[in-house]
């Protein structure tokens, strides 16, 4: 077990003199102490879009700091599950599946989840333990 960290606080890592860097870089520190830093593809991926190079990226998430796991077939379950309800209740299509993947990812991986986005992952999958800046200032 570990801590996957979403995106967006991967963004803050690297946003020097962001509004959310020292938290994130304190959360994550925390986290290291605890175990170990996991990031699956989709989250590669995303961090893909702010580098013009592969090389860049792979320096900032480089394997020796960033445990990488393969996304879980149980998971994607979970996540097409989640998706549905949220379309059913009148969620906007606007692509917030990879988000139900990520905490489907972290819940049956039995990791803990750091995000700033605590609201979608905390409803659609109330048991996942979870970071984010209202738990943890």
């Amino acid at each position: 077990m570990g801590t996957l960290v979403d995106t967006n606080v991967l963004v803050d890592l690297f946003d020097v003199g962001g509004q959310w860097e020292e938290w994130s870089v304190a959360q994550i520190a925390a986290a290291r102490e605890a175990g170990p830093i996991v990031i699956n593809p989709l989250i590669y991926a995303e961090m893909a879009a702010g580098y013009d190079f592969e090389s860049e990226l792979e320096a900032s998430l480089s394997p020796t700091q960033f445990l990488r796991e393969d996304l879980p077939w149980n998971a994607a379950y979970l996540a097409g599950r989640a998706f549905a309800v949220y379309r059913r209740s009148g969620g906007v299509k606007r692509s917030p599946l990879p988000d139900f993947y990520i905490g489907a990812h972290a819940l049956v991986g039995g990791h803990t989840l750091l995000t700033r986005d605590r609201g979608r992952y905390a409803s659609y999958f109330p048991m996942l333990r979870i970071i984010s800046p209202d738990t943890h200032p």
